[in-house]
């Protein structure tokens, strides 16, 4: 089990089981510990939220029949939201459980935004001693047209990133 001075180690999570195997294997083999011996450590679990402009840009459509088309729909977006939070609330949920056991100071942040940059950003607010993160293994023509989170982060992230690859 490495400890080192892994003060704050945070472990991007998302809808993934892959990221859920990231945070096993943190949880498993690394024991973050503060610079003083009566500090603990961290480890932060990180989520990125869509931001909801990406989602409340999807307008139901205009009103049939000569209807005003630039009408903003303020119940399809809080609904929208409304189930962000939803997902957002249940994934965080299923990776405290996983964490449930552990004897780990653990945490919980939540970011808005696009996944690469935020997670990037988050490291440096943070504090981060090291990133933890999944691979869903994409092969090269979706990775082309996708991007790959991970691939985005190890070139950007200050701190050093371990990606734990899926099957």
């Amino acid at each position: 089990m490495a400890t080192g001075n892994l003060g704050c180690v945070v472990v991007a999570v998302d809808s993934s089981e892959e990221s859920m195997k990231a945070l096993r294997w943190a949880l498993d083999n690394l024991r973050p510990a503060g610079v003083a011996a009566a500090d603990p450590g961290v480890l932060i679990i990180l989520h990125v939220q869509p931001a909801p402009s990406i989602a409340t840009s999807l307008n139901p459509g205009s009103i049939p029949f000569g209807g005003r088309s630039d009408v903003d729909v303020p119940a399809f977006s809080a609904a929208i939201e409304a189930h962000q939070r939803r997902i957002t609330d249940a994934i965080l949920k299923h990776a405290l459980d996983i964490c449930a056991d552990r004897n780990v100071n653990v945490r919980t942040e939540v970011v808005v935004g696009d996944p690469k940059v935020k997670i990037c950003e988050a490291t440096v607010n943070l504090h981060a001693d090291l990133l933890v993160m999944g691979c869903r293994s994409m092969g090269p023509i979706k990775r082309m047209f996708l991007g790959s989170v991970s691939n985005y982060c190890i070139n950007h992230v200050s701190c050093p990133v371990l990606v734990i690859r899926g099957t």
